[in-house]
């Protein structure tokens, strides 16, 4: 999907892909997801920041325990005590208890209310919205002259912590933990659902990123490469932020007295904000320096990604308001996500980050996907696709990539969504359990985002000029006439070369089995 997202928005130039009118909603659905995220992930560097300022302090303060945390908690600072215990109770690390109940102060459940804002993340957050205010009414084109810099900045950093998690007691047990295969896991439909939307979160696919940004590159830039490098940095930094972060938890796991990595493994949004900042406080030689050069990463990355997510509403919005200036609608964008981003920085507010997660974004985002698949392999074509590549590129594309798009991807994906809902369970956070009325809230969120799909395909078929429902809905099924590059001359080029291709073929396809064929290998 990264590689379609990226060559349809090169070959037109724009970030609304008219590919297909009646699964014109699939845009606006994803733009819907892409608002939720922004409004939660400007939480996590409100978060991020507060660690960062706090980093300065001449004791890290997640790094000892408090009084009113009990004998249950161990510190995240190095003590020998820590190591050679007799003890055989699980303990809990300093640095989670300082997350939970300082940062967080999380409740233990939302029944009676998630409270009133922290008044230290709303502040962090308002400077959150402040900087990526800043970078949208300066534009992306500025921002990415420093993206040069401040993308090998985060692997100096990521390297420091690989050798320091490496070198504590019993990191070894954590990254075998981690490396080690659990292949009845497989059969898992949970497993399946969560790597692909980890997927999706990781390269931005299905959320409007990968569109906006590649709509900026240059009519034949060389899309392969992009895919093949971005992908593979993308996969080689998580695995090695996945050794980092097994490594600390090994060590946790060897302090705790426990063999067993999953009592200190956690899901959620706290991991890097309990295994970082635990690894951060074993480090004897200027612990301070790291922290703040971690957490510095940690944000300059967060609002470099969330910068993307509120480009792609603002682009819609200045889509729909032509007249209005940038600085308005940027500032407006701010306020309604700061507003609605105090949610989450109250003590219930991770219980909303994680259904909001679920319902607005995740969910949402698989299928949708689903949908531009078929619009993009079968309504538009994986023929026609893999031409305009050629056209592009000089670049034929292989019978791999072709299947991927046209058959694997699409029922692998539609598969899993299958099998999610069959064997769906109720969601849960830390062992709680929502109240049904939630439950009813958060599938009328997901039915707003995936419902953009008929609002705007029955608005696509009713725009569609005269002539009977049926003649209406086959037009709402064809890319607008001047489809193509953006450029007349390129566009001219483009019809010609696409009428070329159609005249070459050797016979009219009539069967549906030889349409299908066609469509794929022709």
């Amino acid at each position: 999907m990264f590689p379609i997202e990226k060559h349809l928005s090169i070959l037109i130039k724009e970030t609304n892909i008219d590919i297909c009118y009646i699964f014109l909603g699939v845009g606006y659905g994803q733009v819907f997801a892409t608002a939720i995220v922004s409004t939660y992930y400007a939480t996590l560097m409100a978060i991020t920041l507060r660690y960062l300022i706090e980093s300065c302090y001449s004791t890290l303060p997640w790094s000892y325990c408090r009084e009113e945390w009990g004998d249950a908690c161990i510190n995240s600072k190095v003590n020998k005590s820590n190591i050679f215990t007799n003890e055989t109770t699980v303990k809990t690390a300093s640095a989670e208890f300082y997350f939970t109940k300082v940062i967080l102060r999380e409740k233990n459940s939302i029944d009676d209310g998630i409270g009133y804002p922290s008044w230290s993340l709303a502040l962090t957050l308002a400077v959150s919205w402040v900087v990526i205010t800043a970078i949208l009414i300066k534009g992306i084109k500025s921002s990415g002259k420093a993206s040069y810099v401040l993308a090998l900045f985060p692997y100096v950093v990521l390297f420091i912590l690989l050798i320091r998690s490496l070198t504590l007691p019993g990191a070894f047990n954590g990254v075998l933990y981690f490396l080690k295969p659990q292949w009845n896991k497989l059969l898992n439909p949970q497993v399946w659902y969560a790597a692909i939307t980890q997927v999706f979160f990781s390269l931005a696919i299905c959320f409007g990123n990968i569109i906006m940004y590649a709509s900026y590159n240059r009519f034949r830039h060389n899309i392969k490469r992009d895919c093949t490098i971005v992908t593979t940095l993308d996969t080689f930094t998580s695995l090695f932020s996945g050794i980092i972060i097994f490594g600390i938890l090994g060590n946790l796991a060897h302090e705790s007295n426990t063999t067993d990595i999953q009592n200190v493994v956690k899901s959620n949004t706290g991991l890097a904000f309990i295994s970082y900042p635990d690894a951060i406080s074993k480090f004897e030689f200027l612990p301070q320096l790291f922290s703040v050069l971690f957490f510095l990463m940690l944000f300059v990355l967060g609002i470099g990604s969330n910068v993307g997510m509120a480009s792609c509403v603002m682009t819609v919005l200045k889509d729909k308001f032509t007249n209005t200036k940038n600085w308005v609608i940027a500032v407006s964008i701010a306020i309604v996500c700061y507003v609605i981003g105090l949610i989450y920085v109250t003590p219930g507010g991770q219980y909303i980050l994680n259904f909001m997660d679920f319902f607005g974004a995740s969910f949402i985002a698989l299928v949708l996907a689903i949908f531009e698949l078929i619009a993009v392999g079968w309504i538009y074509g994986v023929k026609n696709l893999c031409q305009d590549v050629y056209f592009m590129l000089g670049i034929k594309t292989s019978i791999y990539y072709r299947i991927c798009w046209g058959v694997v991807t699409p029922v692998f994906m539609a598969a899993v969504l299958i099998y999610t809902l069959w064997n769906y369970t109720p969601l849960q956070y830390n062992g709680y359990t929502y109240q049904t009325g939630l439950y009813v809230l958060g599938w009328c969120i997901s039915g707003f985002g995936i419902g953009q799909l008929l609002i705007w395909g029955v608005g696509a078929v009713w725009n569609c000029s005269d002539g009977t429902i049926c003649e209406r809905i086959k037009k709402s099924f064809k890319p607008q006439k001047n489809w193509g590059p953006l450029d007349p001359a390129t566009l001219k080029e483009y019809q010609l070369f696409k009428t070329e291709e159609r005249t070459n073929e050797m016979f009219k396809k009539t069967r549906l089995c030889h349409k299908i064929y066609d469509n794929i290998f022709g």
